[in-house]
């Protein structure tokens, strides 16, 4: 088990160049094997989750050839199972995203139940709606999602919620069915339109995704790719609010400002500066920033994904906000770490009522799931003296080399083993 060290106090300042969506990276990756033909992926983020992925498809036969850190070459010619089952994939969420591609392409899969960060519930109903709706027979059996249907034919489907992995698994799973399938009410997240994008490049015909309805019309056959990820808009978002909590000067590059409005909006309403680039924008807080109310929506609305990281932010900032979680009921389970380090906020239901406080203190906190974990990050930046975060792998599942960024922009932070006890003295004297 590793860990952060992180003497706090330091304003964050200098360039920081952004990887790419992980969220899209994962839906990218199981459509890739719905080709019998060579895809190219580019700006794939090193993380474990794309790791754990794409052993997860060598695994059924795909043949996956790493080109460099962060491209990789998928050809799903030779798959010989449909079974995706193993203990790696059974931690991460995206699993489910095999279900789509490989229901698709063989109208056959079973797939793992689906693991990841324990931040509420995040149940699959709309994804069996919809593969039922396809004409698909789909049952849980022995921990594993079965999904089978003699043949794929369009239909109209209704989304009761806006669920990301549902508009990407029926997308898929659409993409070769017989004739036209239409999906109502979509979720409209930029690695929703990645996803389709990719699919396109691959010779689906997918129309009016981002909007409020998307159309798939059914071909017979997917061909070879070479297709770049988007940005990440949460790693960009975490730097940003990084910057913000530490009165620092930071230019976030390799972003999509309009996927960062809803972010922007607010911390411009709180006192800090953006500078908006085409491809970068530069965060700039100069004194305390004040407070606000934030309630996390589905896209453009502000990212639950980044409700953690604005929530440290606003523990510093002055006056009383209030930050709604609209999304998952369960994302609240770092506020008792925030506590530890001296910050004043209490949560009432889905509702976390924060004392900007002006003043924390380094403690050791650990991090209940991937973005807390950033979250703890920021505000162990922000505190004065040394914080300790612990369970640091929940945070690489989702940011690449977190810390060597970090350090690159100023700060006093380093990666250690757990069980090394010597590892808090040997920081000490380096920081000084």
């Amino acid at each position: 088990m590793e860990q952060y060290i992180i003497k706090g106090g330091k304003p964050l300042a200098g360039e920081v160049c952004i990887g790419g969506a992980k969220n899209a990276a994962l839906g990218i990756l199981a459509a890739a094997v719905m080709a019998d033909e060579t895809v190219t992926i580019e700006n794939l983020p090193d993380i474990r989750d794309i790791n754990v992925l794409l052993q997860a498809i060598q695994e059924i036969g795909a043949t996956v050839e790493r080109v460099d850190r962060h491209t990789a070459k998928i050809n799903g010619a030779n798959i010989h199972s449909v079974i995706v089952d193993n203990d790696y994939i059974r931690r991460i969420r995206a699993s489910y995203y095999m279900l789509g591609s490989l229901l698709g392409k063989y109208k056959h899969a079973q797939v793992a139940f689906p693991g990841g960060c324990n931040i509420g519930s995040r149940p699959i109903d709309q994804h069996i709606k919809g593969f039922e709706a396809l004409g698909a027979q789909v049952q849980i059996q022995h921990g594993l999602i079965q999904a089978e249907a003699a043949k794929l034919t369009g239909s109209h489907i209704y989304l009761d919620c806006a669920s990301v992995g549902a508009t990407i698994n029926i997308m898929m799973a659409a993409c070769l069915a017989d004739g036209q399938t239409i999906i109502e009410n979509p979720a409209k997240e930029p690695h929703v339109v990645d996803v389709a994008n990719f699919l396109n490049s691959m010779g689906a015909n997918i129309k009016g995704v981002g909007t409020d309805v998307i159309r798939i019309r059914g071909v017979e056959k997917l061909h070879g790719s070479t297709y770049s990820i988007i940005p990440d808009q949460i790693e960009a978002g975490t730097f940003m609010l990084a910057a913000a909590a530490t009165k620092g000067d930071v230019l976030v590059k390799n972003v999509i400002p309009k996927h960062l409005e809803a972010l922007t909006a607010k911390l411009i309403e709180i006192g800090a500066e953006v500078e908006q680039f085409d491809d970068a924008l530069r965060v700039v807080a100069t004194r305390r920033l004040s407070h606000t109310h934030v309630k996390t929506l589905p896209y453009p609305g502000f990212p639950t994904d980044m409700q953690p990281q604005m929530t440290s932010v606003l523990a510093y900032s002055e006056g009383t906000s209030i930050v709604t979680e609209s999304i998952f009921e369960n994302r609240f389970k770092y506020v008792d770490e925030l506590a530890r380090m001296g910050a004043s906020i209490k949560v009432e239901g889905n509702t976390a009522i924060i004392d900007g406080v002006g003043r924390m203190t380094g403690a050791i906190v650990s991090a209940p799931d991937l973005r807390a974990g950033a979250a703890l990050v920021i505000a162990g930046l922000a505190a004065e003296g040394i914080t300790v975060v612990e369970q640091v792998e929940y945070i690489e599942r989702g940011y690449e080399e977190f810390e060597r960024k970090m350090r690159e922009l100023g700060a006093a932070m380093e990666k250690a083993d757990s069980e090394d006890e010597k590892a808090l003295l040997k920081f000490r004297l380096k920081v000084g």
